[in-house]
């Protein structure tokens, strides 16, 4: 029953905002690791930013910090990446996630890991261009 629905991918140059969003539906638990990753064609996936429903704890990937924002409205389990600053190297399938969070929405030292989320959205594109 768990869903994600994802909105707001786009194509801008680079230096411009965008902002994704993601909502989650279903599923049993109160609250949820949610988190946001990203693959691009011959790259791994790679974590960008999580949190925590339940609370304020808040990871992101060191490409994106300083750059990106993770936020969340948890009355209704959604949450946001504002993409700001942004690189050509930000082009890729913007991916929301949601799972338990018996990790902590991360491993020690700070990544994110896909393995840790259970339930995907369908993938956006975001493409940055120069």
């Amino acid at each position: 029953q768990e869903q994600l629905a994802e909105s707001g991918g786009d194509s801008v140059q680079a230096g411009g905002s965008l902002r994704l969003s993601c909502a989650r539906s279903g599923g049993t638990r109160r609250n949820y690791c949610m988190g946001w990753f990203r693959q691009a064609p011959g790259k791994e996936r790679e974590g960008v930013a999580a949190l925590y429903t339940g609370g304020d704890q808040i990871y992101y990937a060191d490409p994106v910090k300083g750059r990106f924002t993770i936020s969340q409205n948890n009355p209704k389990d959604t949450i946001y990446l504002e993409m700001n600053s942004r690189k050509t190297e930000d082009t890729s399938i913007y991916i929301c996630a949601a799972g338990p969070p018996h990790r902590g929405c991360r491993r020690a030292g700070g990544r994110i890991e896909g393995d840790d989320y259970s339930h995907w959205g369908q993938g956006n594109q975001v493409t940055v261009s120069s």
